[in-house]
């Protein structure tokens, strides 16, 4: 997540319960990357469990959601 917002230069530090999208630190087009990454890496699956930006608002909130509906890949 640092690298994403550095890649933008935004290098203030960054706690998990920092807001990404809310705090207007990142865009909407981010959270397509995001979205992305969060399936491909821990097999999280929107189409099932929906989307609202709130569940990637931060890396907790990311955290949370993998904990819930992401499963281990081999």
């Amino acid at each position: 997540m640092a690298q994403l917002l550095a890649q933008k230069g935004d290098e203030r530090p960054l706690t998990d319960a920092d807001s990404l999208f809310l705090s207007g630190r990142l865009q909407s087009i981010d959270a397509v990357e995001i979205v992305i990454f969060v399936e491909d890496r821990w097999g999280v699956d929107f189409s099932q469990v929906g989307f609202d930006e709130s569940m990637i608002d931060s890396i907790g909130a990311i955290e949370a959601l993998v904990e819930r509906e992401g499963k281990v890949k081999k």
